[in-house]
């Protein structure tokens, strides 16, 4: 617990009119806002002047608001070509896409401070690799660290298989470093054992849009705005994407668009648009198919569905039989079909199936979720009532994390047939999609080879290996793990740790010496006696799973210390510039996977710099969302490198996939699935490329494929998760001012001012029941947290559900709990609390179930319960430094 005083800076240096100017964007949320970067040297003095003439800005101080003002936090000091330089990062007011006003999020707009500076908090970023010798983590050579790794790598390999060798890393970071990363686990190493920061499998984060030929992130920022009405489940982008919501969806509101929010906790965007005619749909965790059903219901039962539309652009039973073009064996697709749990023979079928569920009625669905019929009523009328005149209201629908983490596979199929219904697909201002969390950097080097996973499906079919079970279980030998926390982000999180603990400083093999063959004798003891050795790369040193936990450390280079492609959520492509040096020996991920690949004795990673990398992923983005394979075409034309000509592009980049006119001219693709695009009658030229996605669905047929969603195959667990006696729902998510786990904002002094400890929002009604008051320290505690025990889950259908798994024994419940400061706020509804979802030491995953979705393989994140009782006061009860507990629903 800590009490910080920040004292925010005064004065800040105005860069000079020769100021050298980069542009880049923000590394934080999936909005990606354009930025320019102006630096110039310390030595000599020079700092720009208060008139147009002697500064970069060309402007005379003070500047209106939005002008280009610079605060201390947007002001640092680095090292460029080993010279101390000062740099100035602030919002591109030249902007053209994205934050087009020149305005950011607090996040991005204090992303200067992410920078390394001995003379700031960011001192402690990792500078050389390092080996736990003695216990204690001490600086080794880059070769000597990477010898022992590229060794005991081997050897695991060959001892135990493949799969003892597991791949914990990030889906979100830059292209180079994704594709290398990739490239050396899956097709190199060929390990089943890999998956991303956010889940324990590698699967599809949303199955639902998936089955219905849906891209995640098809629509444009434009869209959202464009919509007539636009129903937000499980985000508040105000909260978690500001620009996104301030500059497209918030001048839409006051334009007349109604927004319709499905969240239980009721911040400044949810109050915004009730306040602007929208809706809050209160939900209880768990319950949102329920709702969205019901709202299907209501519409089907009217005829306000979009029959023209979904006459030309819904598949019948043929065409949904058809499948995703991935062949008939061994895919998820052929599993569901032949399972008959989901399909359907065209929307005819799919709607009798509807009107046949007595749970989906609306006072039934009511009753359960705890949202107001009536709202209910409302939203299906906001969405799909004809108008007077016959005219249908455009409809969009955005989902996120506190939706379709919870009932993964159930909730993604009914909201994607909720869509089929009002016709939100492939038209301006109708879309479906994700609001997106990071930015996407992600190029597939390698196919997952899913025949090698020990989980079984219905039919014996295989499904993606649940990495955290087979680690649990004893199954990983070597740890790799990159550029995430995974204990902390993942469900079971104390269990998590304590396993980690036990198969690491828990086994008596530990390293006692410096000599290189007395170590590997001792790691390679470790592994043969079912101990587990960890290699840990990252920015910082994480706790627990570098401090305490990782044999070998590799430090990191990251924003703004090498060049970056990255994809924003509207598949905006640009380069993130070099504009400093990493610290140390810190460097990019991809550099560190190729030297370490090359000593593991693969081929295939000579790579010198990061445009040999991105240039090698483009053939691999070719027919993805991503495609950006024609500008380095173009760029090759023009005797560039990729890396130039996106340099050349700024911070508008370009949206992919991206395709080449007959004159050589770029052309971005503003949507996906966009039926009103017409394509070039005589088809892609040259090295062009036309993926169905860009006109069409991605489905075999083109079409988009409506399925059910049966509540009985989730509704067991919710049963038994749902509060019993003096519990309550304990749910989580982010807060506007920390990003992910606060790797950067423990080192911001008023971000830690702000939140200097865990907390906990709780309703008014339930404190007063506890007795607790905000600022009063509590305790959270869950006595039966579920976990799976191993990962062959059996080959019935029956054992594919929470009920089946019980009895077979594969469930086991442990304890868990977490203390946080209470924030009594009318803000959440009764029943439901909300914490921060990734605090380093208290993890809200830890009351949480690690129990997979029983077809997609994620978690059920949003779902955790605990007890909660007052311990005592915290010091910021009756202090106004820090912790405000104002609520966060308050809109002027």
């Amino acid at each position: 617990m800590s009490t910080p005083y920040y004292i925010p800076d005064e004065n800040v240096p105005l860069p000079p009119a020769d100021a050298e100017v980069i542009t880049t964007a923000c590394d934080y949320c999936i909005v990606a806002c354009g930025y320019k970067v102006y630096r110039w040297p310390v030595k000599g003095g020079k700092n720009g002047g208060a008139m147009a003439d002697q500064n970069a800005f060309g402007e005379d101080f003070p500047v209106q608001a939005l002008g280009p003002w610079v605060a201390p936090n947007q002001h640092n000091i680095v090292l460029h070509d080993g010279e101390p330089h000062h740099v100035v990062i602030i919002p591109d007011k030249d902007a053209e896409f994205v934050n087009t006003n020149g305005d950011s999020s607090l996040r991005g707009g204090c992303i200067a401070q992410k920078c390394y500076n001995p003379e700031t908090p960011t001192r402690d970023r990792l500078k050389s690799p390092m080996m736990r010798i003695y216990g204690l983590l001490q600086p080794v050579t880059w070769d000597f660290a990477l010898d022992i790794a590229a060794e005991i790598g081997k050897y695991v390999i060959a001892k135990h298989g493949t799969n003892a060798y597991g791949v914990k890393t990030y889906s979100y970071q830059y292209i180079e470093n994704t594709y290398a990363i990739t490239k050396y686990a899956l097709r190199s190493i060929n390990t089943a054992n890999f998956t991303f920061h956010d889940t324990p499998s590698n699967v599809s984060s949303t199955p639902g849009f998936r089955d219905a030929g849906f891209d995640n992130f098809g629509a444009s920022y434009q869209d959202w705005k464009d919509a007539d009405t636009l129903m937000i489940c499980g985000t508040d982008p105000y909260e978690t994407k500001t620009i996104l919501f301030t500059q497209w969806i918030m001048p839409a509101i006051q334009g007349g668009q109604k927004a319709i929010f499905m969240v239980p906790r009721r911040t400044a965007g949810v109050a915004f648009a009730e306040q602007n005619g929208g809706l809050w749909l209160d939900v209880t965790p768990g319950t949102d198919l329920l709702v969205v059903n019901a709202i299907a219901r209501i519409i089907v039962e009217n005829g306000w569905q979009d029959k023209e539309w979904i006459e030309k652009w819904v598949n019948d039973k043929w065409g949904s039989s058809s499948g995703f073009g991935q062949g008939t064996r061994n895919t998820p697709w052929q599993w569901r079909t032949t399972w008959g749990k989901f399909q359907t023979k065209g929307f005819e079928d799919w709607s009798k199936w509807l009107l046949a569920q007595d749970e989906f009625k609306l006072e039934a669905a009511s009753e359960v979720s705890g949202v107001d019929a009536a709202k209910i009523q409302l939203a299906a009328e906001m969405m799909a009532k004809p108008r007077e005149d016959g005219s249908r209201p455009k409809t969009s629908i955005m989902i996120e994390k506190g939706f379709y983490w919870s009932n993964n596979t159930g909730n993604t199929q009914a909201i994607s047939a909720l869509g089929i219904t009002v016709g939100a697909g492939g038209r301006p201002g109708q879309m479906i999609g994700r609001a997106g969390g990071h930015q996407r950097g992600g190029v597939g080097g390698g196919g997952y080879p899913r025949n090698k996973s020990p989980m079984k499906l219905p039919g014996r079919r295989r499904r993606a290996l649940d990495t955290d079970t087979y680690t649990l279980a004893g199954h990983t030998r070597l740890a790799h793990v990159i550029g995430t926390t995974w204990i902390q982000s993942m469900l079971g999180s104390q269990q998590l740790s304590q396993r980690f603990h036990e198969l690491t400083r828990g086994n008596p093999h530990q390293i006692q010496s410096i000599n290189r063959e007395k170590i590997l004798e001792t790691l390679k003891a470790r592994v043969d006696s079912g101990g587990m050795v960890v290699i840990n790369q990252d920015i910082y040193l994480v706790d627990p799973i570098g401090n305490q936990f990782a044999d070998i450390i590799f430090p990191a280079a990251t924003w703004g210390e090498e060049d970056f492609l990255r994809a924003n959520g509207e598949r905006r492509v640009r380069l993130y510039q070099k504009f400093y040096d990493a610290p140390g020996e810190a460097k990019p991920d991809w550099w560190i996977i190729s030297q370490l690949a090359k000593k593991m004795g693969f081929e295939g990673f000579d790579w010198e710099n990061s445009n040999d990398v991105a240039e090698e992923a483009a053939k691999f983005t070719r027919g993805s969302r991503k495609d950006f394979n024609m500008v380095k075409v173009a760029a090759h034309r023009e005797g560039k490198t990729l890396h130039e000509k996106f340099r050349e592009m700024g911070t508008n980049g370009i949206q992919a996939p991206v395709y080449m006119n007959d004159d050589g001219s770029l052309m971005g693709t503003v949507r996906l699935h966009d039926t009103t695009r017409k394509l070039p009658t005589n088809g892609p030229t040259a090295l062009n490329m036309f993926n169905k996605k860009l006109t069409h669905f991605n489905s075999q047929t083109g079409r988009c494929n409506i399925q059910k969603s049966p509540w009985s195959l989730f509704s067991d667990y919710w049963e038994w998760m749902k509060p019993k006696d003096d519990e309550l729902w304990c749910t989580s998510g982010r807060a506007n001012e920390r990003w992910q786990s606060g790797f950067d904002d423990t080192r911001r002094p008023y971000i830690v001012q702000r939140w200097p400890d865990n907390w906990v929002e709780i309703n008014e009604e339930d404190a007063a029941k506890r007795g607790i008051e905000s600022g009063d320290m509590v305790l959270l505690s869950n006595d039966r947290v579920p976990s799976l025990k191993d990962t062959t889950l059996g080959v019935e259908g029956s054992d594919y559900s929470f009920t089946g798994q019980m009895a077979n024994g594969n469930v086991e419940l442990s304890e868990a709990s977490v203390t946080a400061v209470a924030i009594v706020t009318r803000a959440v509804k009764p029943g439901v609390m909300y914490m921060d979802f990734l605090h380093y030491s208290q993890p809200a995953n830890a009351l949480a179930g690690r129990v997979v979705d029983w077809i997609s393989g994620n978690y059920n994140y949003k779902m955790g319960v605990a007890k909660i009782s007052k311990i005592g006061e915290s010091p910021y009860k009756h202090s106004f430094r820090s912790m405000s507990f104002a609520p966060r629903d308050i809109v002027i």
